[in-house]
């Protein structure tokens, strides 16, 4: 098993969770972050004050998957994130030795 982790652009949220759900991937949690990378943050003007905003909101998807459905996770997240613009985002990709659904302490590929 595998766990994604993809950093991508807030309003690009939607298309990345249809795009897996259309691969038959139905779990995944979503979390709003900040970082920057290349980017390097940008400047911005309130109220007449200029200010540098350093870490720029994004959004980071978390999916553990069967080795099998890793590759076509992948290729649905870039598709769906792609603008071609610095920013788009960063996936990884980790292994994961144990899982255990909770409620009823199922086990690695049956608990995902």
């Amino acid at each position: 098993m595998k766990k994604i982790e993809a950093i991508i652009k807030p309003f690009k949220l939607d298309e990345v969770r249809e795009a897996l759900s259309e691969l038959g991937i139905s779990g995944l949690t979503v979390t709003e972050v900040k970082g920057f990378g290349r980017q390097k943050g940008h400047t911005e003007l309130y109220r007449g004050a200029e200010y540098v905003v350093d870490f720029l909101p994004k959004v980071k998807i978390e999916v553990v998957l069967s080795d099998d459905q890793v590759d076509t996770a992948i290729e649905g997240i870039i598709k769906a994130a792609h603008t071609g613009k610095i920013g788009d985002g960063k996936i990884f990709v980790s292994p994961v030795e144990h899982v255990v659904r909770i409620r009823t302490g199922e086990t690695n590929d049956q608990a995902v």
